[in-house]
């Protein structure tokens, strides 16, 4: 199934650059990549955008659960005719 991205966002700064760096770190294989951005600069439309470039499924980890839900949310909205899913881990609860 083809990764199609469905935004009113437009690729803005240095966006174009990191897409373009991190699709080819990825089409060369580099085993690690690391996209940097303060808050609200378009680091989760960037890692969608990537998707849609190399045409391969993502996963995405989040430190918290309600980052967690904020990606999930924003992806299904930039992929709604992909799969999108969602798990959280009760790591507290089942700690050995």
């Amino acid at each position: 199934m083809e990764f199609k991205l469905h935004s009113t966002y437009h690729e803005t700064g240095d966006q174009p650059q990191a897409i373009q760096a991190l699709v080819e770190g990825l089409k060369a294989r580099y085993p690690e990549q690391t996209l940097l951005g303060v808050t609200g600069s378009g680091k989760t439309f960037t890692m969608a955008r990537i998707i849609e470039e190399v045409q391969r499924p993502a996963l995405i980890m989040a430190p918290n659960k309600t980052l967690a839900g904020q990606l999930y949310a924003e992806f299904k909205q930039f992929f709604p005719e992909n799969a999108v899913e969602y798990f959280i881990s009760y790591y507290d609860y089942y700690q050995p």
